[in-house]
């Protein structure tokens, strides 16, 4: 498995207090400096808001887009109904989310990535070998399908979040069989970002119902965030977290900066190594699909390619169902928030990528 930036240059960061007096923070608000129009500008308003189509809804449809160069807002824009005030659904986006929080509690000590996961919640003891890496690299081998309005009578995931598995998401999910070994094959599944959701409920005990908000959203300033839960009050980890794009934001400044926080490391540096490390044994299943890490998509590069060529090979994301976006290009020093109701598949992420370099970043064009 390679990791994806030096540990010695964040040591290196880490070190250097005078660095960090320089960096902006949105503490306690973002600080805004738009881009002077250009042509650059031009092509990505264009391409991120033409015409919206609310009647077939066909097309490139976004809610909101935000972007971010340096620690500042550059790029603001919204739609429709939305505002910089308005908590969107992040779908899938919110398994990074989870992931995120898994961080902290990863760093208080309350679980290792090879422990097995039913130490910590029970009803998957039928299986023992299932640990917290396969689940963040959804590679539990468990017989899932995730398939959506295409296949509902076939989906697992379909029938976990709306019929006969909603009231006990996770549990539902340790029922399913064995399909694979643990940890030798991704499979995409929601089954396993619901079972990481309940199993911080052993350690956590009563912490576990304010735990996202005392261990990462206070801390990050986020005060739009909601996150459902099913009829266990287990965190939808899979799927039911809102945020505005200035919240989720924050997130993605959290991980560009390695964990770090100003002065405070609130993620552990090998946690953040492990979600941008590409599982290993990832495979491409078609050009422009992202790579799995641990609980992130990544722009890793494998067998001479990349899902988002125009984009760094550092760049990372959390996606979501109809175009739910937070892209992180370390690089570039760059965060991407995107919200969207696409409803087919006209919208491509290089291509937002792209534009976005070409108008924030010297050089690009």
């Amino acid at each position: 498995m390679r990791a994806v930036f030096s540990a010695a240059a964040l040591a290196a960061t880490l070190l250097s207090p005078a660095l960090w007096a320089q960096e902006h923070w949105p503490v306690p608000a973002w600080s805004v400096a738009p881009a002077a129009a250009s042509p650059a500008l031009e092509a990505l308003n264009a391409y991120a808001f033409p015409t919206r189509d609310d009647a077939t809804r066909q097309g490139v449809r976004s809610d909101a887009l935000l972007v971010i160069k340096d620690g500042q807002i550059v790029y603001e824009r919204y739609a429709g109904e939305n505002t910089a005030q308005t908590p969107h659904l992040l779908w899938s986006v919110s398994k990074s989310v989870w992931a995120t929080v898994l961080g902290v509690a990863y760093g208080e000590g309350l679980f290792q990535l090879d422990q097995p996961v039913a130490e910590h919640y029970p009803p998957l003891k039928q299986h023992p070998k299932v640990t917290y890496r396969n689940l963040l690299h959804w590679a539990s081998g468990l017989a899932w399908a995730e398939d959506y309005e295409y296949a509902p009578l076939q989906s697992s995931v379909v029938a976990m979040l709306y019929t006969r598995g909603h009231t006990d998401m996770a549990a539902f999910t340790a029922a399913h069989s064995t399909g694979v070994a643990p940890g030798t094959r991704h499979a995409y599944s929601s089954g396993d970002s619901n079972l990481l959701g309940a199993a911080l409920k052993g350690p956590l005990g009563e912490r576990y119902a304010e735990y996202p908000w005392a261990a990462l959203f206070t801390p990050l300033g986020i005060s739009s965030a909601r996150f459902e839960a099913d009829g266990q009050g287990t965190y939808v980890a899979s799927s039911y977290a809102y945020m505005t794009a200035r919240d989720l934001a924050r997130i993605g400044l959290l991980m560009q900066r390695d964990g770090r926080w100003q002065d405070q490391q609130l993620l552990p540096a090998d946690w953040v190594r492990f979600n941008r490390t590409l599982f290993a044994h990832a495979e491409a299943d078609q050009p422009g699909e992202a790579l799995p890490g641990g609980q992130w998509w990544l722009n890793a590069e494998l067998n001479g390619q990349k899902p988002w060529p125009d984009a760094p090979a550092d760049a990372f994301a959390a996606l979501g169902h109809w175009g739910q976006t937070l892209t992180v290009l370390p690089s570039q020093q760059l965060i991407v928030v995107r919200f969207a109701d696409d409803r087919d598949h006209s919208y491509a992420h290089n291509t937002l990528l792209r534009l976005v370099q070409a108008a924030f970043v010297p050089g690009e064009e």
